[in-house]
């Protein structure tokens, strides 16, 4: 008995084994297959789109204008404040004008004296002329008489310019501002000596508003420009062209609008460069002359433009720009592309790309080309402001 009890439970635990090894290989047979890689897509979509571009350029004032004496003498007075604004015409300095009034009196009388002679020289021609004609005096005392009158109204213009003379100069005393503007400091104080158009000026005066914005573009670029234009790739915005914005130092958007007003003729030799100047409204003095700003100038308009996330695209080995597109069958394809330009934070495509392929923009690490995969619509919007994830929406399957 006791033998027939352990054959038993030899036979149970050698049933119970086989089992386990049995459910052990059904284990291994029925493993799950590997999940199909999950990509987000945009598809493409021609657009309309007007192409900037950002120069570095400087401000320079309107108009600017150094004050310096006319005349000799010594300043008596300073009649404006430093930084303030002035008109044009207003005093600003007053030479001390006694020696310049005394020339302008002397003047006035030497041409009074030279009015009372002429009256009197005048009527005595006159009455030589009649005397000739009747042949009472000499040819010669007629002709003597005639010299004296042009000698005596000769004298009249002389003193004439004279007075004119030494009233510009006794003008001149005072120093006036010939441009209306913000004045800088003075360079002299009362009890200086002016000299007569000396070298340095007495004070600066510009015109803050409207300003001047002075870009430099390249050339290789502009000739681009217009290679593009002439085959038709950009077509130019008509008077919208001549529209500019500003970025000031900070990044900061001017909030009034320039306009284009002439570019140099000439390009740089050194810097590859040429000038485009510009003029913008400045009523609030906002922009002083010599700062650094970013002028935003329009090239022209794409009218069917492929636009793309930067992040769709990639780099290869060679430094080629690669994109990965999921084809009508579901299966990723790489493309090469040619990218022209960055605009804000998306690609323009110029070649590679065509209006309805699905580019992939997240997710590429985990694909090759001829994967297949599961495609979502990409949102660039799905992170908000707590931080939270959005869930991509699942795309639409491919005609």
């Amino acid at each position: 008995m006791q033998i027939d009890d352990r054959v038993k439970r030899i036979v149970t635990i050698g049933a119970l084994a086989a089992g386990l090894i049995t459910l052990g290989c059904g284990s291994q047979q029925a493993a799950p297959q590997p999940s199909i890689p999950e990509v987000a897509i945009v598809t493409v979509n021609p657009e309309r789109t007007v192409l900037t571009t950002e120069l570095p350029g400087r401000t320079s004032a309107y108009f600017v204008a150094e004050i310096r004496p006319q005349v000799n003498g010594l300043v008596q007075e300073r009649l404006f404040n430093e930084g303030s604004d002035v008109k044009a015409g207003s005093v600003l300095y007053q030479i001390d004008p006694a020696p310049y009034q005394a020339a302008y009196s002397n003047a006035l009388a030497a041409l009074a004296r030279s009015e009372a002679n002429l009256p009197p020289i005048r009527l005595k021609a006159e009455r030589y002329k009649e005397l000739i004609a009747v042949k009472a005096i000499s040819q010669q005392d007629f002709d003597n008489a005639v010299a004296a009158l042009k000698q005596a109204e000769a004298d009249v213009e002389y003193s004439k310019a004279a007075v004119e003379s030494a009233r510009i100069n006794l003008a001149y005393t005072r120093i006036t501002a010939p441009i209306s503007g913000r004045i800088g400091k003075s360079n002299v104080t009362v009890g200086a000596l002016a000299t007569a158009y000396q070298a340095s000026a007495f004070a600066t005066i510009q015109q803050l508003d409207p300003i001047y914005v002075d870009a430099t573009q390249s050339s290789a670029n502009l000739l681009q420009i217009k290679q593009s234009m002439a085959a038709g790739r950009i077509k130019g915005t008509g008077p919208d062209q001549a529209r500019v914005k500003l970025l000031l130092e900070d990044g900061t958007p001017y909030p009034l609008e320039g306009s284009l007003k002439f570019s140099e003729v000439t390009v740089d030799p050194s810097t590859g460069s040429f000038i485009l100047r510009m003029v913008f409204p400045n009523p609030k003095h906002t922009l002083l002359p010599g700062m650094y700003v970013r002028a935003v100038v329009q090239e022209g308009v794409v009218d069917r433009a492929i636009l793309v996330p930067q992040q769709g695209v990639s780099r290869n080995q060679k430094g080629n720009p690669v994109a990965l597109i999921v084809d009508g069958s579901g299966k990723v394809e790489q493309r090469m592309i040619t990218v022209a330009r960055a605009i804000g934070d998306r690609w323009l495509v110029s070649e590679g790309l065509n209006p309805g392929d699905r580019l992939i923009v997240e997710g590429s690490q985990k694909v090759r080309p001829g994967t297949s995969v599961k495609v979502v619509l990409f949102d660039a919007a799905r992170t908000d402001g707590s931080g939270t994830e959005k869930t991509a929406q699942p795309a639409a399957k491919a005609n």
